[in-house]
């Protein structure tokens, strides 16, 4: 290598920059991995699920020595009023099962392992370091600036995060809007893991995964979830950007609300308080994805806008793995060739396009306006709530036939609205 150039320099170490680092660091590729905090994952902030398929095909058994939390067997979704809550749950083994398990993570551990394990592989690593711009010759990128000091690369992979100022600043990409992203909070509590398992019906590794929607955003466009740690529980609130004022509550109210709920109070009772943290998530599907490569230049992870929520299920770190590890073979690919345009990097949008991500994200391109409706947020968590509580509640007075019961709830909503939202939803999935 030229001592003054890389082949390779990843800008991010979170999970897409790094699986790319370690890939292309195997095949003895020079390669750079610039991380801005002081280290890997010190400034993420994650829901905690990890879908073992995307890492377990890079680095099999993964899990044996990467810091994994639990091993996910219940699925757990409710909606919330200010009081109440109604629940579905599925407790299953074949949730475990290789080839569609998935783990609770910590980010600032596991991330942390991930981009060590790009420096074992021989990537050349450094974190606390910002990257100023790009640096672009001919409408080419051809390497970065940190701190007045340039650094030159065949090509650079972009996976710095949601807010990929790098690439807004070169006008390589879009700006990000705020209906395309959301709002994240998080708190983190220390419980001993015997605890836990009692509070949460597991035993041994197992986890629960649990989202929220409801009362938990204000009855806007957002949600809360809970993850079950080794030996603490994250919980958090997510919330559209856009919606955000909406409300008349700041996030912060929003959090102390959720925790106190009746639901979730005792699941934290006793807990210390370990971290607090926040982070902007993209939110908005296949329509958040622009520019994805050209001259010299290539994105992946957030950056890309790879992200996947329909509501009983939140996707990130499985595809900005695979994002990863498919911008590491473009490069390699362009290696072989000598080639760093776009017009041979264009071989990675070829091998999204065949991959799990795109068709995914293609499935599901029209549940995020689905989505932003607020009676899912507000009226249906009250709609089920009273008819959960006309069948339960007995006091006394005289029993009327359950239909007449709950069609009084389905009428406050509108059977217009009902029957419009039930095609929309089948629509969009």
């Amino acid at each position: 290598m030229d001592e003054e150039k890389f082949d390779v320099i990843v800008v991010g170490g979170g999970l897409a920059g790094s699986t790319a680092a370690y890939i292309l660091a195997q095949q003895g590729l020079e390669v750079l991995l610039i991380e801005r905090g002081n280290y890997a994952g010190s400034k993420n902030m994650t829901g905690g699920r990890l879908y073992a398929h995307s890492l377990e095909k890079i680095i099999p058994n993964f899990a044996e020595e990467a810091p994994v939390e639990r091993k996910v067997v219940n699925e757990r979704i409710s909606m919330m009023t200010e009081k109440d809550a109604v629940t579905m749950s599925y407790h299953s083994p074949r949730l475990a099962e290789t080839g569609s398990d998935s783990y609770v993570v910590l980010r600032g551990k596991f991330d942390r392992w991930l981009f060590d394990k790009a420096e074992e592989a021989g990537a050349m690593v450094t974190a606390g370091i910002k990257v100023d711009q790009l640096m672009v010759e001919d409408n080419r990128v051809t390497g970065v600036i940190c701190g007045g000091e340039e650094m030159k690369a065949d090509v650079v992979i972009l996976a710095d995060g949601v807010n990929s100022l790098l690439a807004e600043k070169a006008g390589l990409r879009k700006r990000v809007q705020p209906s395309h992203v959301a709002v994240g909070a998080k708190e983190t509590y220390e419980l001993p893991a015997k605890v836990i398992e009692d509070r949460f019906s597991l035993t041994g590794d197992e986890g629960t995964a649990w989202l929220f929607a409801g009362s938990p955003s204000s009855g806007q466009v957002g949600g809360g979830f809970l993850y079950t740690n080794k030996e603490s529980i994250s919980i958090g609130l997510v919330l559209g950007l856009e919606h955000i004022t909406e409300s008349g509550k700041t996030l912060e109210e929003m959090m102390v609300g959720f925790t106190n709920h009746p639901e979730i109070a005792p699941l934290i009772k006793d807990g210390k308080l370990l971290e607090r943290s926040g982070h902007v998530v993209p939110e908005a599907g296949l329509s958040m994805v622009s520019t994805l490569y050209g001259d010299g230049f290539l994105i992946c992870g957030d950056a890309a806008g790879f992200c996947l929520n329909i509501g009983y299920m939140v996707r990130g770190m499985d595809l900005a793995i695979t994002s990863g590890e498919l911008a590491a073979k473009a490069v390699l690919k362009a290696k072989e060739k000598g080639d760093f345009s776009s017009s041979s990097l264009q071989s990675y949008k070829e091998m999204l396009d065949n991959s799990f991500i795109m068709n995914d994200l293609s499935v599901y391109k029209n549940f995020p306006a689905f989505m932003d409706n607020p009676r899912i947020f507000n009226q249906y968590p009250s709609m089920l709530s009273g008819i959960m509580a006309d069948m339960f509640i007995i006091d006394g007075k005289p029993a009327l036939p359950l239909r007449k019961k709950a069609m009084k709830h389905l009428k406050a909503v509108g059977l217009l609205n009902l029957a419009k939202d039930a095609l929309n939803g089948v629509k969009s999935v």
